[in-house]
């Protein structure tokens, strides 16, 4: 039983720790080359910004005033 609470503070602890500093690339290894007409290779920050189609803006605006809603020839009522 008292084995939990050094068990939690030891989750704690490690869920803390982590590295704080600049992204490099492994020892003997490069980031990849430049994009095709760009005269600098990107960054490891640029690397890691996703793309507008990757994760598009959300619109939670579905209707802009109440409309009817159209006879759906789906919709049937369950089969009994």
């Amino acid at each position: 039983m008292r084995k939990l609470p050094v068990l939690a503070a030891l989750a704690l602890l490690l869920a803390a720790c982590g590295q704080m500093g600049d992204l490099e690339p492994l020892e003997g290894s490069s980031l990849p080359p430049a994009p095709y007409g760009a005269t600098d290779p990107l960054t490891a920050e640029e690397l890691l910004e996703t793309d507008p189609q990757a994760a598009p803006e959300r619109s939670v605006e579905l209707r802009r005033e109440s409309e009817e809603r159209e006879d759906d020839p789906f919709d049937l009522p369950p089969e009994g």
